[in-house]
């Protein structure tokens, strides 16, 4: 059967850490989904960082867009992150938030298509003042009506804040 979990909040919550607890308590082998793109060194240092906590017993998949090329069916799989995802599809479409949203809507359905376990990150980003930053107000806005995309899809929905899971949905 099918559960989609979202776990939203704000940097350094604990969001990462909670699904990967939830995987590991409803797997003994789950998969790893990392989306980001390795910018720099300091990046990949953090990526290094969260490989090594997790351990062995991740099957650890690295993809920045096409998630669809994955099917997890009856596996437990946590989408580490939906901000860096959505950055992605994002700069692939010239920063073309229509687009991006809707190739991002696409690929999720695709996606989660299969019975498995899916359990997505994702990143509160509106939370605070307006930017005075076009672009940032054009990412904002398509991370903001990506998060209730999934919210709307999802079986459960988990706000971490300061490191405390509240229960949404």
């Amino acid at each position: 059967m099918k559960r989609i979990i979202l776990i939203t909040g704000g940097q350094r919550s604990g969001k990462s850490e909670k699904a990967e607890e939830l995987a590991l308590q409803l797997s003994p082998n789950p998969v790893y989904v990392a989306t980001a793109h390795v910018w720099d060194e300091e990046f990949r240092e953090r990526v290094r960082r969260h490989q090594e906590r997790r351990g062995p017993q991740w099957t650890n998949i690295e993809e920045e867009i096409t998630l669809s090329r994955h099917d997890l069916t009856g596996r437990v799989a946590v989408i580490d992150c939906v901000t860096l995802w959505l950055t992605n599809i994002f700069f692939a479409n010239d920063s073309d938030t229509d687009k991006a949203l809707q190739l991002a809507k696409a690929e999720f359905d695709a996606f989660t298509q299969h019975d498995a376990t899916y359990i997505f990150v994702t990143n509160e980003i509106g939370l605070g003042g307006v930017s005075d930053n076009a672009l940032q107000r054009h990412f904002t806005d398509l991370q903001g009506w990506m998060n209730q995309f999934i919210a709307s899809k999802a079986h459960e929905v988990i706000l971490m804040v300061s490191g405390i899971s509240v229960k949404i949905k």
